[in-house]
C-alpha cells in the first residue's frame, strides 16, 4: 500500500474472488455465500511498471492530517467481499453428497491469501486442521497476526501456512509464527493441587509453525486432506492448460485415498467479456471492481480492486490487481478429468444483471439466489459456479 510522498511497489496480489458478480457476500450458512481472498500467482504475472506506479493511496488535497489511520487493505477486503461460513457450508454439503462415510476434518486452501476460510474452518470444530498455501508472504503474515491469533491457544497447532507456488506445492516453506503472536494466546490455568508447580500453569500450545522458517511442505507431516479448495476465481491466474492440469494433479496427490473433493469457483456470462465497473457501498468505504477490456483470442482480462475510504477521504487505487485467463466450464472439466478426477459436477446460479445493478448497498443483492446442480445452463448476463472434482 503506497504512502503519501512515496510510492511503494507490490507484487501482484489478486484477491480471492473479488468480483462484484457475486453480490451476496452473506456470512449466512443458509445463503452459502462466496468469499474472495488473496490469490497467489506464478512469478511471471507481476504488475507492469506503469500499473505499480498507480497502486497507491490517493490523498484528498484538503486532508489536514494525511497520516491518520488507514485500515489495512487486507482488512478492507475481508470486510467487503469475504464470507467463509457460506463456502464452508457448501464444502461440507459437497463432501457428504459425493464422498460420505465420514466427517471431513482436514482442509487445504490454495491461493489462500489471508486464509480467512482456513481460520474459520478450524474455529468451528476443535478436531479440524487446515493447510494454507499462497505466494503472497505479506498476506500470510497478516493472517498470522490478525486471523489465527483470534482462534485461541490451539489455533497455531491446527493450521499450517505455507509460502510458495501452487504449481510447486511441496517446495513451499512453512510460515513462522512470531513470538508475540504466541504470547498473546497463552492461557493460565489454576493448579492449586500442585504445590511445586504453583497456583498457575501456562497452557499455551506452540505450533510446529514456530519451530523453523525453513521447513518445506514435502518434509512436514500433514494429514491427507479431505477437501482442497481454490476459491475466488483463483484458477484464472493459471493461463496455460498445462499449468491447470499440473495444478489439478498436485491437488489429487494431496487428497485422501479414502476419498476427497476439490472445489473451485468460476464466473462468466456476457458481462464477463467486456469492460465493467461495479461498486459496493459500505458505511465507511466503497469497494470497486474494475474489469478491463477482454481479449477474445487469449481470453484474458485485467481486474483491479479499489477502495474509497470515506472518513479518511482517500482512495486506495489498485489495492489488488491481477491478470486472468477466463476459463470455460468445459475446459475445466476436461482438465480435471485428464488430471485423474473420477467425476466433475457443476453448481451454478444466475447473478443480477450488471446493466441494472452497477452499484449496491452492502451485500443486499442476490442473497436469496441458491446454487443448483446442473448438467446444462443457458447463457446469462452474469453467473457464478462451483466446480466439484471428486476423487475416490
Amino acid at each position: 500500500m503506497g504512502k503519501r510522498g512515496k510510492k511503494q511497489r507490490h507484487p501482484q496480489k489478486p484477491s480471492r474472488r473479488g468480483s462484484l458478480h457475486d453480490l451476496d457476500g452473506e456470512d449466512d450458512t443458509s445463503d452459502f455465500g462466496h468469499e474472495p481472498h488473496q490469490l497467489s500467482l506464478p512469478s511471471s504475472s507481476s504488475l507492469s511498471d506503469q500499473e505499480e506506479e498507480e497502486e497507491d493511496v490517493e490523498d484528498d488535497e484538503t486532508d489536514p492530517n494525511p497520516s491518520k489511520d488507514i485500515p489495512s487493505k487486507f482488512l478492507l477486503y475481508q470486510q467487503s467481499v469475504q464470507s467463509p461460513k457460506g463456502d464452508i457450508s457448501y464444502l461440507q454439503k459437497f463432501f457428504l453428497m459425493y464422498v460420505g462415510g465420514r466427517v471431513p476434518l482436514h482442509l487445504q486452501e490454495d491461493f489462500c491469501g489471508t486464509a480467512l476460510l482456513s481460520t474459520e474452518w478450524i474455529r468451528c470444530d476443535s478436531r479440524r486442521t487446515a493447510v494454507g498455501l499462497d505466494l503472497d508472504l505479506e498476506a500470510l503474515n497478516w493472517c498470522m497476526e490478525n486471523n489465527v491469533n483470534k482462534i485461541g491457544s490451539d489455533g497455531y497447532s491446527r493450521i499450517s501456512l505455507f509460502h510458495g507456488n501452487v504449481l510447486q506445492p511441496l517446495e513451499a516453506r512453512l510460515v513462522k509464527a512470531q513470538p508475540q503472536d504466541l504470547i498473546r494466546n497463552f492461557t493460565l490455568k489454576d493448579r492449586e493441587d500442585d504445590p511445586e508447580t504453583g497456583p498457575w500453569e501456562c497452557t499455551a500450545q506452540v505450533s510446529p509453525n514456530a519451530s523453523t522458517n525453513d521447513e518445506l511442505m514435502k518434509n512436514f507431516p500433514l494429514p491427507a486432506r479431505d477437501i482442497v479448495c481454490a476459491f475466488n476465481y483463483s484458477c484464472c491466474c493459471l493461463h496455460k492448460r498445462g499449468e491447470l492440469i499440473s495444478y489439478f494433479k498436485h491437488v489429487l496427490d494431496a487428497l485422501s485415498r479414502k476419498g476427497g473433493i476439490f472445489v473451485m469457483d468460476l464466473y462468466g456470462g456476457t458481462s464477463s467479456e467486456c469492460e465493467l465497473r461495479l461498486q459496493r457501498k459500505f458505511p465507511s468505504f466503497t469497494y470497486v471492481w474494475e474489469q478491463a477490456e477482454f481479449d477474445i483470442i487469449q481470453r484474458k482480462t485485467r481486474i483491479s480492486l479499489h477502495f474509497h475510504l470515506l472518513k479518511q477521504q482517500k482512495k486506495l487505487r489498485h489495492a489488488f490487481s491481477y491478470s486472468w485467463r477466463l476459463w470455460s466450464l468445459p475446459e475445466i472439466k476436461d482438465c480435471l478429468e485428464e488430471a485423474g478426477f473420477q467425476s466433475v459436477h457443476f453448481w451454478i446460479r444466475q447473478m443480477p444483471d450488471t446493466e441494472v445493478v452497477r452499484s449496491t448497498e452492502g451485500f443486499g443483492v442476490g442473497r436469496d439466489v441458491k446454487y443448483e446442480e446442473v448438467t446444462s445452463f443457458q447463457q446469462q448476463d452474469a453467473w457464478n459456479a462451483y466446480v466439484v472434482g471428486v476423487a475416490n
